[in-house]
């Protein structure tokens, strides 16, 4: 008879099963940008009162899952992280793989993170000499993009025409053009494909109405996009710049990407990266934001963007075989609470994983912790994928207890509005799973 695989003394620890306070230091958010604020009518998603998460609160060092020198040994783990991501951002070619390790462990200083998220997802190259061309390269093409993509079908045609057309009405004077061409076209120069009401796959004005729903929906998901923080929300000028920034983002990517196009949930992932990079205390780098967001949010995407693909779903590589990894991934770390989730209480992982998956975990935390978390998954060498499974993993270890003791309804309600939990502890046990999986 096969010997039960015994679940290891650690994942019993009250240490797991005990929500505390978010216990852990992170610096304030650079000064450029105003910072996040939470409204009275918050979500239930539990959010700070800050852009960062707080210092080190009363109730976090009485809690019994941190003890002063449990406090102490964090601040100076911390301190000796920052110095070693300032030494290894100063060197002249960086070494990616020193640099993931040391941020794997948290970035603890809010003004590094654009930068490192830039070098972690690949838009910066491990060469600084290389930084400044390849910036300015990138910058001039997202420049390029919106002129060529977000232009009207009207102003295309005109433009066609005024590139193609050889008539005598381009050889009388500028102002006439102007006047009597060069903006306005009779209906003889017009062709079917360019008209308004023709359905040609190929036509401008077909392709531009079908953007069109797309478009209203990216609008709609943007104005939802974290309500209860004033710089994505709000009726300031600067929250409807940002808004309108990340408008442009995935419609952009929506254009360029017609295999996948939008889907909803985009503009939650997309709001971490551009919250980070518009906050760089750069003030150049933080007036390109939108740019170079863009960019790195076709980075982060290329490692998931099979999740977004319906037609991959049933695939080895679409959303339902990721999940089935993670299920694989709790039965072979704890088979007990395995077993009695998808066996005895019979909760499809797919009634949870499927939101904690697709859109990274953002709808999980607060935005603080998000950022955090993220600090993980960019930086981790095995790529963000299987750091993301880990993450998942361990949120299910952390309430097993609960989990255990729960029936189909109740289990199904604490992982669909998941507790709020200390994050340094969650992170510790993923690495703890990849560190017995080796």
């Amino acid at each position: 008879m096969k010997k039960k695989k015994q679940v290891p003394e650690w994942m019993n620890s009250a240490l797991w099963s005990t929500p505390s306070d978010h216990g852990r230091f992170d610096p304030p958010s650079p000064p450029p940008p105003p910072p996040v604020s939470v409204k009275e009518d918050s979500r239930t998603i539990p959010t700070n009162q800050n852009s960062s998460p707080p210092p080190f609160s009363s109730s976090s060092v009485s809690s019994p899952t941190a003890s002063a020198d449990d406090i102490s040994r964090q601040a100076q783990a911390q301190a000796q992280a920052q110095v070693q991501l300032l030494a290894e951002l100063s060197r002249k070619v960086i070494d990616m793989r020193e640099l993931r390790r040391v941020a794997s462990q948290g970035i603890p200083d809010a003004a590094l993170r654009p930068t490192l998220w830039k070098l972690l997802l690949g838009y910066l190259p491990p060469d600084r000499a290389l930084w400044f061309s390849e910036l300015t390269k990138k910058r001039s093409q997202y420049k390029n993009f919106k002129d060529d993509l977000l232009m009207n079908p009207s102003e295309i045609t005109r433009r066609m025409y005024n590139s193609n057309s050889n008539s005598a009405a381009h050889d009388i004077d500028d102002a006439k053009s102007d006047t009597q061409t060069g903006l306005l076209l009779s209906r003889s120069q017009i062709t079917h494909q360019d008209h308004p009401l023709s359905l040609g796959k190929t036509s401008i004005w077909n392709q531009f109405f079908q953007d069109t729903e797309i478009i209203e929906q990216i609008d709609r998901d943007v104005k939802r996009t974290h309500p209860d923080i004033d710089f994505f929300s709000g009726d300031s000028h600067f929250a409807k710049s940002n808004q309108e920034a990340l408008k442009t983002i995935l419609i952009i990517f929506a254009k360029l990407n017609s295999g996948i196009r939008y889907v909803q949930g985009m503009n939650e992932v997309l709001a971490p990266l551009f919250y980070v990079l518009k906050n760089d205390p750069d003030e150049e780098n933080a007036a390109f934001a939108e740019a170079d967001t863009f960019f790195c949010f076709v980075e982060l995407l290329s490692g998931f963007q099979d999740n977004f693909c319906q037609q991959l779903d049933n695939s080895i590589c679409g959303i339902r075989s990721t999940i089935t990894r993670l299920s694989q991934l709790l039965k072979e770390h704890d088979e007990e609470l395995w077993r009695h989730l998808e066996v005895t209480t019979e909760v499809n992982p797919q009634f949870y994983a499927f939101r904690w998956i697709t859109l990274l975990l953002t709808q999980e935390f607060n935005f603080a912790d998000i950022l955090h978390i993220w600090d993980v998954i960019l930086s981790d060498p095995e790529g963000p994928q299987e750091t993301l499974l880990r993450i998942c993993c361990a949120m299910l270890i952390l309430v097993r207890r609960r989990l255990l003791a729960g029936d189909f309804t109740s289990n199904l309600k604490l992982l669909q509005s998941y507790p709020s939990t200390n994050i340094s502890h969650l992170l510790h046990v993923a690495n703890k799973l990849r560190v017995q999986s080796v």
